[in-house]
């Protein structure tokens, strides 16, 4: 829920505050909503492993990896 909230956010922000696509806020905020929906599980997906980081191996943690570097 959190990462659909933040997604949510930043489209909303990016429609308002674009001149262009604020004159189609009617149809974009419904479409930022929908979009926000069906993203939020995937990128969830790839921050949940990180959260349990007891879960990684030594070796992983010193490799890091495309979030962390």
């Amino acid at each position: 829920m959190h990462v659909n909230a933040v997604l949510f956010g930043l489209g909303a922000v990016t429609v308002l505050s674009i001149p262009a696509l604020a004159d189609r806020a009617v149809f974009l905020i419904p479409a930022v909503v929908v979009a926000s929906f069906a993203l939020a599980p995937f990128i969830a997906g790839m921050i949940a492993p990180r959260m349990r980081i007891r879960n990684w191996s030594r070796k992983a943690w010193r490799e890091g990896d495309a979030i962390s570097g």
